[in-house]
Parts: C-alpha cells; sequence; structure tokens
C-alpha cells in the first residue's frame, strides 16, 4: 500500500489545457473517488497516475517515488477498466493470471494468488469459464481479480460499473467497498455518478473544467458544500437553489425573494444588505406546511413507494421537495413549501461561493 500524492498536475493536448493544477493527497489505504460531470478531466488525471498519459506540469508520486518518467509496469498499480479488456480466447484462470505469468513468477505462486482472488470474489465455479460465458457482473469481477493477484500498492478504477444494469451496479457498489474493506488498498475510482461517489468513498475529489472544486468525505460536502457547483452535483434529489436579496438592516436578517416573499437568514451566514443570493434548500429539508413557507405549484408527483419526491415551481423557478410519506396533492394544486432554516445554504450569487460565518 502507498499514499499518492497529485502536486500542481497540469495536462495539455496541444492549446487545451484539460486539467489545470490540481493538487491532491490521497491516504495510504483510503479509498478515494474522483467525480466529475463528463469532460472535466478526471478519466485524465486517473490515466496519468497509471502512466497512460504523460505530464505536462507538476508531480506525481506513489508512496515516496516521483512516477512522472517511471513506466506504467514499474509503477506497481492495477486498473480496473470500464470494458473489463477480458481476453476472450482466455478462461477466467488464465484472464487472471496472465500478468503473473508475463513476469514469470513460480508456478505455485501464481495458483495461491489465483486461488485466493477467485476465493474473495466468489469465481472459483468459473475458472474454466470463457469470458463469453459469464454475465457482466462476472465479467466484472474477473477484471478485479486480474487486478487482486497482483497485490499492487493502489488499485485505479476508470467507471468500472457504467456498463452494468441498475440493479447490478447497486450489488457491485457493495461488492468493491467490501473488497477495498478487507484488502486496505489505496484505491482511486473515478466515476460520473455521485451516488457512487457518496456511497463507496473515504473521501471525495469533486472536479469541473479541470480543476478541484472541493475535497471531503462524503457528508462534508453533502452538509458544507463550497459552492453552488457542489452543492448542485452531489446530492440526489439536486439542492434548489432559489435567487433572491440579502436583507441584514431593520428586523432580523432575511433573504427576500421576488413577490416579497422573506424567509430567515441562517445565523452563521455573513452578509450584506442588499447583496445578490441564492438560498439553497435540500428536498428533504423543504417539506410541505399547511400555512408558512413558499406558496409553490405542484408540477409533477413521483411517488417511489417509501416516498414521494414533488417538483413544484415558485416565480418560475423549479424547487422540488422529498416527503417521507404519502402526500395527497397533485399536479397543478397550490401548496406551500416549509424550508428547515436550521439547515439553510446560502451563496453568493455572483461566483457561487457558500456564504462565510459571521463573526461572534
Amino acid at each position: 500500500m502507498a499514499a499518492v500524492t497529485i502536486n500542481a498536475v497540469r495536462k495539455r493536448f496541444g492549446a487545451t489545457e484539460v486539467i489545470r493544477g490540481v493538487d491532491v493527497a490521497i491516504r495510504d489505504g483510503e479509498f478515494c473517488v474522483l467525480v466529475g460531470p463528463s469532460g472535466c478531466g478526471k478519466s485524465t488525471l486517473l490515466r496519468m497516475i497509471a502512466g497512460l498519459e504523460e505530464i505536462t506540469d507538476g508531480e506525481i508520486a506513489i508512496g515516496d517515488t516521483v512516477v512522472n518518467r517511471v513506466p506504467p509496469k514499474e509503477r506497481d498499480i492495477a486498473m480496473v477498466f470500464q470494458n473489463y479488456a477480458l481476453y476472450p480466447h482466455m478462461t477466467v484462470r488464465d484472464n487472471m493470471s496472465f500478468a503473473l505469468k508475463l513476469a514469470k513468477r513460480p508456478r505455485e505462486d501464481v495458483l495461491r494468488r489465483v486461488a485466493r482472488a477467485a476465493d474473495i470474489l466468489g469465481l472459483a465455479p468459473y475458472l474454466d469459464r470463457y469470458p463469453r460465458q459469464l454475465s457482466g457482473g462476472q465479467r466484472q469481477r474477473v477484471a478485479m481479480g486480474r487486478a487482486i493477484v497482483r497485490d499492487p500498492q493502489v488499485f485505479l478504477f476508470d467507471e468500472p460499473l457504467s456498463n452494468l444494469d441498475a440493479k447490478l451496479r447497486v450489488a457491485m457498489r457493495t461488492e468493491i467497498k467490501e473488497l477495498h474493506q478487507r484488502l486496505k488498498t489505496t484505491s482511486i475510482y473515478v466515476t460520473h455518478d455521485q451516488i457512487e461517489a457518496m456511497t463507496m468513498a473515504d473521501r471525495i475529489v469533486v472536479m469541473r473544467d479541470g480543476l478541484v472544486e472541493q475535497v471531503g468525505d462524503p457528508l462534508e460536502l453533502y452538509d458544507h458544500p463550497a459552492n453552488t457547483f457542489v452543492a448542485g452535483f452531489i446530492g440526489s434529489p439536486a439542492m434548489n437553489l432559489v435567487p433572491g436579496t440579502a436583507r441584514v438592516n431593520g428586523a432580523g436578517p432575511g433573504v427576500e425573494f421576488e413577490g416579497g416573499l422573506r424567509l430567515p437568514l441562517p445565523h452563521s451566514v455573513q452578509a450584506v444588505e442588499g447583496q445578490a443570493v441564492l438560498y439553497g434548500m435540500r428536498p428533504e429539508h423543504c417539506a410541505p406546511s399547511e400555512s408558512a413557507g413558499i406558496p409553490a405549484e405542484v408540477v409533477v408527483v413521483e411517488p417511489t413507494g417509501a416516498d414521494t419526491q414533488l417538483f413544484c415551481r415558485f416565480n418560475g423557478q423549479d424547487i422540488s421537495s422529498l416527503v417521507r410519506e404519502r402526500v395527497s396533492c397533485r399536479p397543478g394544486d397550490r401548496i406551500r413549501l416549509a424550508p428547515d432554516p436550521g439547515r439553510a445554504h446560502v451563496f453568493d450569487a455572483a461566483t457561487g461561493t457558500r456564504l462565510g460565518t459571521r463573526q461572534a
């Protein structure tokens, strides 16, 4: 196992800079998830760690070794790809042992490592089958087994679940997390699915346009997003962000919305009179109310059994509510949504940055 340090790393393809100065320290034994929308640079960063892309500027270290000019095969990493990359003419056993045979490992060592990985992943009954005889989930386990047998310092996962159906993705998420808890090998996992990031990561690195927007554990990012991008990206359903104006003079600080509605400004927020802000509310913290709150028109009702999601509209702005109970409202109904002021978030409308804390 080893820590991975990414220091001021940049990557250019011609005149286009796709990684624009990234600093991340991944601790030894940590499961770190790089998450962000398509094109944000997360897979390129992973490929630079693996040695599959050259680094334009900066340094990447695995353990105490700077690996900028170290060939991929000498970095002591193992990578699991999106498309499995199995050899179709080889059995499961041969796919898993191929890299060890190339390295001329002793036969007894190869058999022992393959047997151990097969036992961990439940692949022992399939060792003599070919990839075409396996399901998608089984093929992905073979790809992980091929990585495990190498006993690397670092595992790299490049969107390994994106080709699986929804139910299998949930099951494989659990399997990969359980695998990490057993092996405790430093793991870096790339995905655009924030649910995968939230459920699997020890720490999450949120990326956008080649930059790191925020680094933290899942609940830290959920409860204290640094800006509107993180607030809108982390969490499903996404946070509601409603434009308003800060009012700090007169009768108590608040946020005033178009039409004159006013909600209290959270005590921790520092704003100035007349500042344009975005008032953030998680859907589960914005419940229907009999009297107080935001007047909204119901647009769509989505019952899922355990809870109900209401898609509403207020001042032409989409706003959603997640209710942990059955509701009787229908599209077209006028209701009120009452945000929990203690859990509200306020961001500067111009910069998108979360507003700071008032001094006591």
